[in-house]
């Protein structure tokens, strides 16, 4: 009998990140925690085999720290996801909009749906996470306040759903991360790949503008490029980044040898298969 892969995420039953658990490992048991770090010492203590983490939005941008939380970590990315956000508003069974006085979600639902929070009329209170505040909403027994949460969060906590795909722009998407604590490579010539990697650059003039300039002069794509201080130091600057490829390409080699020289610090946090969403981007090209 084969082990059921059990797969850390940070939230409750029903939030984005145990939707997305859903739909890329179908048999695999969905583990709930409080917060960003439970997630990720529950895989490096292997109570969790893996983790599903969001790392951005199309709409809100960077979702979660992960890019300061990684390299501390010691754990390592092994694949994406791309997860289409579909809000919906719920309440107590038997309310009606007309009865709704305040609406809670996480920051960044609330941001996502700020046109019928303003049709509405009804205040918007930040809580933890979408699936706790559809929660909160079961328990709390109160036909005045509402949740924005998932589909799946209304059928847990038993909500009636008041208005539906509530989110303001259609293209809202969230990437994921998977997270496994021994480095998976993905094989090079394996289809689209992607390498994500974390650096500090040398405390030298143009040091950063030197240490990327590799990749534009051998021709390697970077779709992502964080900063954040290390350890409240603004002068202690680390990246995260993203690239086609794999480290093995000839052109990526190159970059990363350059990058390399120009470094403190230079790690390879993944190298894992594009996720199909991908080839669905497209830039608008200006006239």
């Amino acid at each position: 009998m084969s082990k059921i892969l059990k797969i850390a995420f940070q939230g409750e039953p029903g939030a984005n990140s145990h939707i997305a658990i859903s739909e890329a490992y179908p048999t695999a048991e969905a583990m709930p925690c409080p917060t960003f770090e439970d997630a990720l010492a529950a895989i490096s203590s292997g109570e969790a085999d893996l983790g599903m983490i969001p790392i951005e939005n199309s709409v809100a941008g960077r979702v979660a720290d992960i890019h300061h939380l990684l390299p501390g970590s010691g754990l390592y990315i092994i694949g994406e996801w791309f997860l289409p956000i579909r809000h919906q508003l719920m309440a107590l069974k038997g309310t009606k909009l007309a009865d709704i006085k305040t609406v809670e979600s996480h920051v960044h639902a609330l941001g996502q749906c700020r046109r019928i929070i303003r049709q509405l009329g009804v205040r918007p209170i930040v809580a933890g996470d979408t699936a706790g505040s559809a929660r909160d909403v079961s328990q709390r027994g109160d036909k005045s306040v509402a949740a924005i949460a998932s589909r799946l969060a209304a059928d847990i906590y038993g909500l009636d759903i008041l208005a539906e795909d509530i989110e303001d722009e259609a293209h809202n998407t969230t990437r994921f991360v998977v997270l496994a604590r021994e480095p998976q490579w993905a094989e090079q010539n394996s289809g689209p790949l992607v390498t994500s990697f974390v650096f500090r650059v040398r405390n030298l003039p143009a040091a950063l503008y030197k240490a990327l300039g590799g990749f534009a002069t051998n021709g390697v794509n970077m779709t992502k490029l964080e900063s954040y201080m290390v350890d409240g130091n603004f002068f202690a600057t680390q990246f995260y980044a993203d690239v086609d490829g794999h480290p093995e390409d000839k052109g990526l080699a190159f970059a990363l040898e350059e990058l390399k020289f120009f470094s403190r610090e230079l790690r390879i946090v993944g190298v894992y298969p594009a996720h199909p969403f991908r080839a669905t981007f497209s830039e608008r090209l200006e006239s």
